[in-house]
């Protein structure tokens, strides 16, 4: 604004000076008019009137000579002026549409881009601050407010990625114990004699299957939201493994097995889900007793899990660690092929890895554990 003010008064200051110049030398001087009076005078007293007229003239021609002269300077100082007031109008003018340009209407469009980018959700990208424009003070508090906005923004998409990691963790661990009750309850049907506890056994079966089903939806459902599980690996003891295998197998198939004292890193939790889904396969497709053997290999845990089905046809062992892959001997088994992509995704995030293959006595799934340090 102070530039502004100050380029009006130098227009203002350039005007009045060129007005006064052009008034002021409008009329003619009294040197001029005394000159006159001097020839008229001196050729006055000549002796004759033929001397008087020729020096009369002569003195006449050279005032008026002079004054034409001067007329001249008058109007080229005049035209001068008029040229620099023109210039300075227009340097006024560049100078007024530029400071209303870069002070007024580029920060305004700047504002206007800014909130284009608040509604659509774009938050990312801070509004330069310049303290000189006259939006200078709206431009600190709008990118505070932005600010203020993406903190909350984030603080509600962690929370809401917390809730929904919480409850695929807890869906998926509940299959654990349902699990359990059905094989318990199965047990009892068969060892009971009494046709009213056989029906009470096959209604608590049936339910437990029921809330099997239900929870199978909602991880599936919360999984593809997700897209992935969080995993926060630590340094774990060896011995806290066998612990996990006796979590997973409510049926007592694995045989005695030991593991190498080490300290690998993991995360114990979603170690669990990983032992929970590779045992209940093998209690799902080959219900054979199971094998665990362990050895440390270079930089790595290594735990070889096997049973003794028939194992899964050689051309779709790649695509069983696909999203939702079941194979064609799954038959009428409930699942939706997550254990596994599940399992090797948890592993993965843990430094490790989960391989699979066929043998001749069964099948072996391998897992591989980095050793902490």
């Amino acid at each position: 604004m102070k530039k502004f003010l100050i380029a009006v008064l130098f227009v203002f200051a350039v005007g009045t000076a060129g007005v006064l110049l052009a008034f002021g030398q409008s009329a003619p001087s009294k040197g001029d008019t005394v000159s006159v009076n001097d020839a008229v005078m001196s050729a006055m007293q000549m002796d004759t009137e033929t001397e008087s007229i020729r020096f009369l003239t002569d003195q006449l021609g050279q005032i008026f000579e002079d004054m034409d002269a001067a007329r001249n300077n008058r109007d080229k100082a005049l035209q001068l002026f008029l040229f620099l007031i023109i210039a300075a109008v227009a340097l006024s003018g560049a100078f007024l549409y530029f400071y209303c340009e870069r002070g007024i209407l580029k920060p305004f469009r700047k504002l206007q881009g800014f909130a284009r980018h608040i509604a659509a959700g774009d938050l990312d990208i801070p509004l330069e601050m310049d303290r000189n424009n006259l939006f200078g003070a709206f431009t600190e508090s709008f990118d505070l407010m932005r600010d203020e906005l993406h903190k909350a923004k984030e603080n509600e998409r962690k929370a809401d990625r917390s809730k929904k990691e919480l409850v695929a963790s807890l869906s998926h661990d509940i299959k654990t114990p349902v699990a359990s009750i059905k094989a318990v309850t199965e047990l009892m049907i068969l060892t009971a004699d009494d046709d009213k506890r056989i029906k009470q056994l096959e209604t608590i079966n049936a339910k437990a299957e029921q809330i099997n089903a239900l929870i199978t939806d909602m991880f599936h459902a919360t999984l593809e939201e997700l897209q992935a599980l969080s995993v926060t690996a630590a340094e774990i003891e060896s011995a806290a493994i066998p612990d996990l295998i006796k979590n997973a197998d409510y049926e007592n198939r694995v045989e005695p097995f030991s593991v190498p004292n080490c300290i690998v890193t993991a995360d114990l939790l979603r170690l669990q889900q990983v032992f929970d889904n590779i045992i209940g396969n093998s209690y799902k497709y080959a219900g054979t007793k199971i094998e665990i053997n362990s050895k440390i290999d270079g930089q790595y845990l290594l735990v070889d899990i096997t049973d003794f089905g028939k194992g899964v046809a050689e051309d779709e062992l790649p695509l069983i660690f696909n999203k939702f892959y079941r194979g064609k001997d799954a038959g009428a088994k409930s699942g939706y092929g997550l254990g596994l992509y599940i399992s090797k995704y948890l592993l993965e995030q843990m430094s490790g890895d989960l391989k699979c293959e066929n043998r001749p006595a069964g099948f072996a799934v391998k897992l591989t554990l980095r050793l902490a340090g």
